[in-house]
């Protein structure tokens, strides 16, 4: 049988490392897709690199069209990234009757359900499994292992540059502009780490996740996104103290009323596993009603864990490319006709647990003032820590765990404590899940 013609566009990190693995295991690959799977166009910018990573083995062009236009070519790899040159060419691509492969998460959390749509009248694949947690086969998992679940809920770990973070300043006990530098200088976290820092990134593969958890289109513009940029190691000693950790959790949740997409930081109890997880590693953890709650667990970047889940869309869609399109497994795991319009919920309808922390004066009733307001607002406290002040100070630290409560109750709570006379600056708010 003819080998399958992959086009390439784009060597870089996940390029090079897609390469590497595809010539070091061909023979292994070969026999589990059933025929041979060659790159045999690279389109990079940077020709010169780009011929002497594939050492001539492969025709190299600074044109990316000249890929996606190629009639011999039957796959595409996009790992341009972003949302603009990546979109044309992949729908270029899907247009000239190419299956895809992508390791783009922002242009699938985006422009998802345009791309699915146009690969589907098609009738070519869209694979995706490289976009969402690197080397961790998470997207095959929910669209083909748990199939016989209804999802309930997934939370994940799902960037490593502020799970790196978030551990060292556990670790070492440093605030998050130190530990920042030092994720920089180590590689870990890039020259403009705004999109990591900020949640963006992990929001993208929240999203990307949801749709396939519950049959829903891709709307990363609904979800709620919080980065880790104004966490203290303050509030991860106290954390500690209680019990609890804190990680930037990706989460999505099924619920009478709709569906919750949010990225936070999260306290978490110390004893889950996925609590655990550390440095830049990742981690999801699905709840189905059958299986209960399962765990995923890996290197969520790097050259070659990327490249492996590159290269098992590629033997997917080889095993597939001659099935008839409407009996291939649909690209949100269900069928087209059957997606629904469950609607995602504002922020302000999820419902969860929190962590309040308050600088407040020493005095007598500022505790009283405090527990009333909560209560008021239909807020029952789990847990409280009261920290007596320093020798010399007059302020104390006051933190408390609450049942879960809707978040506009306790927005409404944290204002009115805000205003009191007693209570120092504003109240410090994480939300917390127990993943039970």
């Amino acid at each position: 049988m003819k080998p399958i013609k992959v086009g390439l566009l784009g060597i870089g990190t996940v390029g090079s490392g897609t390469f590497n693995v595809l010539k070091r295991n061909q023979e292994e690959i070969t026999r589990r897709a059933g025929r041979s799977i060659q790159i045999t166009m690279v389109a990079d910018l940077n020709t010169e690199r780009a011929k002497e990573l594939t050492n001539g083995e492969c025709e190299v062009v600074n044109d990316a069209n000249l890929v996606v236009n190629h009639p011999d070519i039957d796959i595409v790899i996009e790992l341009i990234g972003g949302y603009g040159i990546a979109r044309d060419l992949v729908m270029k691509a899907i247009a000239n009757g190419k299956h895809v492969v992508t390791a783009n998460k922002a242009l699938l959390a985006t422009h998802g359900t345009e791309i699915f749509r146009a690969a589907q009248e098609k009738g070519v694949m869209v694979a995706f499994e490289a976009a969402v947690a690197g080397g961790i086969p998470i997207i095959k998992a929910l669209r083909e292992g748990l199939t016989a679940n209804r999802i309930q809920w997934l939370a994940g770990i799902i960037n490593g540059t502020t799970n790196f973070i978030l551990s060292e300043m556990r670790d070492k006990g440093l605030d998050f502009d130190i530990v920042l530098k030092e994720a920089q200088r180590l590689g870990y976290a890039e020259a403009d780490p705004t999109f990591d820092i900020e949640g963006v990134d992990a929001a993208h593969k929240a999203t990307i996740m949801s749709a396939i958890a519950f049959g829903i289109p891709v709307q990363f513009d609904k979800a709620h996104v919080e980065g880790i940029t104004k966490l203290q190691a303050t509030d991860i000693r106290y954390a500690e103290q209680l019990g609890y950790r804190i990680k930037l959790l990706g989460i999505a949740k099924r619920t009478p009323k709709g569906i919750e997409l949010r990225v936070h930081p999260t306290l978490i109890p110390a004893k889950r596993l996925i609590a655990n997880v550390e440095g830049a590693m990742n981690a999801v953890l699905v709840h189905g009603d059958a299986v209960g709650a399962t765990l995923y667990y890996g290197k969520g970047a790097g050259s070659e864990p990327t490249a492996s889940a590159v290269i098992a869309d590629l033997v997917d869609i080889t095993r597939l490319a001659t099935a008839d399109p409407e009996h291939r497994v649909p690209h949100l795991a269900f069928q087209p006709d059957s997606m629904n319009d469950t609607p995602i919920l504002p922020m302000s309808e999820v419902t969860t647990s929190y962590y309040l922390r308050m600088q407040v004066d020493d005095q007598t009733g500022v505790l009283a003032d405090i527990t009333r307001i909560l209560a008021d607002s239909t807020i029952s406290i789990d847990a409280m820590l009261q920290k007596e002040p320093e020798e010399g100070d007059t302020r104390a630290d006051i933190i408390i765990l609450t049942h879960q409560t809707q978040e506009k109750n306790v927005e409404a709570a944290i204002a009115k404590i805000e205003a009191l006379s007693t209570v120092v600056g504003q109240v410090t708010k994480i939300r917390l899940e127990q993943l039970s």
